[in-house]
This record gives C-alpha cells, sequence and structure tokens, in this order.
C-alpha cells in the first residue's frame, strides 16, 4: 500500500496498492470507517474485482483499475446521474492518451466505454448511508494493456490499438479529467450538458438494440436519453419504453 497526499493535485487523497481484492470493496470499508473522501483508491490487479449485476471483471496485470469515494455528492435525485459524469471523464482521459482513436471512442448505456465497437472501459457506481450521509463509490476499469476473452459483448484493451499507456499515466489524466467533470455536472445543477455531450458520443444512438432486462429482454431502436438519463427505447408497435437499468446489445450481437 502507498498513501499519498494528492492525486495529480486535485485535491483527492490516493492510496495505491500492488494487489488488493477490489477497490470498490476497499473504498466502501473505509467509508464505514469514517473516511469522507474525495478519496481514491488504486490497485496494479485486483483478485476480487466486480462488475455491474454481480459479473465478475477480470483484473489482470497492466490495467487500470481505480475507485473514487464521494460523500454526499449531490442530493439522492442526481445520484444516478454520476455514471455519466464518470464516463466522459474516462473518455477524456483515454482521447489525452490516444487522441487518434478519439472518433472510435464511443459510450455504452449506461456505463462502458468502447473502442472501435469493443469494450474498454466498464463502470460500477455503489453507494451506501454512512452515518446519515451517502457515501458513493465511482469503480473503474480501463483494459490498457490486456482485455479479457469469451464473454459476452466484444471487448478490446489500447495496446491491441497500437496505443502504450502505462496505468499511472491514465490515473493522472483520468484524476484531472473527473475534477473538471465533477465542476461541470455540479451536483446535478449541470446535468443537462452532461447528458447532451453523452449523447454526442453515444454508441448505437438511432439503432436497433436489444436491451436484457433481469426478467426480458425487449427490441427496439435507441431513441435518446431523457431528462434524469432513463434510455428511451422505441418499441417496434411504437411506443416509447424508458429503462432505469440493462445490458445493452446491438441488435446483431444480441445475447
Amino acid at each position: 500500500m502507498h498513501l499519498h497526499k494528492s492525486a495529480s493535485a486535485t485535491g483527492a487523497s490516493l492510496i495505491s496498492f500492488d494487489t488488493l481484492g477490489s477497490t470498490n470493496a476497499e473504498a466502501l470499508s473505509r467509508a464505514r470507517a469514517g473516511e469522507h473522501g474525495p478519496l481514491w483508491i488504486t490497485a496494479a490487479r485486483q483478485t476480487a474485482g466486480r462488475g455491474r449485476r454481480g459479473n465478475a471483471w477480470t483484473s489482470e496485470p497492466g490495467n487500470l483499475y481505480a475507485s473514487l469515494l464521494l460523500t454526499d455528492a449531490a442530493p439522492a435525485a442526481h445520484l444516478p446521474e454520476l455514471c455519466f459524469v464518470v464516463a466522459l471523464a474516462v473518455r477524456d482521459a483515454v482521447c489525452t492518451a490516444a487522441p487518434a482513436h478519439a472518433l472510435e471512442l464511443k459510450l455504452k448505456w449506461p456505463n462502458d466505454l468502447l473502442l472501435d465497437g469493443a469494450k474498454l472501459a466498464g463502470i460500477l457506481i455503489e453507494a451506501e448511508s454512512v452515518g446519515g450521509k451517502t457515501a458513493t463509490v465511482a469503480g473503474i476499469g480501463v483494459n490498457c494493456a490486456r482485455h479479457p476473452r469469451d464473454i459476452a459483448y466484444p471487448a478490446t484493451d489500447l495496446t491491441a490499438h497500437g496505443v502504450s499507456v502505462a496505468s499511472d499515466e491514465l490515473f493522472h489524466e483520468l484524476s484531472g479529467a473527473m475534477v473538471a467533470r465533477l465542476a461541470q455536472w455540479d451536483r446535478g445543477a449541470g446535468f443537462a450538458a452532461i447528458r447532451a455531450e453523452w449523447l454526442s458520443h453515444a454508441a448505437g444512438i438511432g439503432g436497433d438494440i436489444v436491451v436484457r432486462l433481469p426478467d426480458r429482454e425487449l427490441s427496439g431502436k435507441f431513441e435518446s436519453l431523457d431528462q434524469i438519463g432513463r434510455l428511451m427505447l422505441r418499441l417496434p408497435a411504437g411506443q416509447l419504453e424508458a429503462i432505469t437499468a440493462g445490458e445493452v446489445f446491438p441488435a446483431q450481437v444480441s445475447p
């Protein structure tokens, strides 16, 4: 474990580990022990990384694994917007590291980053009430050097696209980008601008998609996001369905 006073002079503390079970779990544990943040937890390798919906997140060495702990980040109604804020910050950081690929970097609802149609980064937002306040952790995994195989959605990494960037270099860019995006969001007051920019980089917008829900699958056209970030799906019969959470696949790559 290495304790740093600040993360790229952004005002956040940073604790980095060589090996850790899960950066999100560590951040939440510290929140329960009284840490308020902003605090970054990073690890060179995770042994128990996890993704959304309880999925395991493959955590091979050479990639970026980081979690940001925030306390009372926004009023409760605006906290779900944080995934869009974080996704834009991750895209900003990767664009800085790989400017030649900026046009190929697309945001997959609700919180993945794609490079040329394959998953490059994933985000997991978790929140708990601690001492009457909400502790929120944004976990981020970016495939810098390696990517998992044989998964439902194709994955890739930066090295495979000819981009060589160390995870600590990418974290330096991410920590600065996160400060800027959080300021733009302004605890929810600036979500309209965040939403508009997210949509400008959205994967599959206007196209046919499959949304996998816990109990069913829906097919339709990805029309937009509503004002609170729900995916607006135009069903074949013409009605609009607002999707709060689910896994999205292009129609031709449906599971």
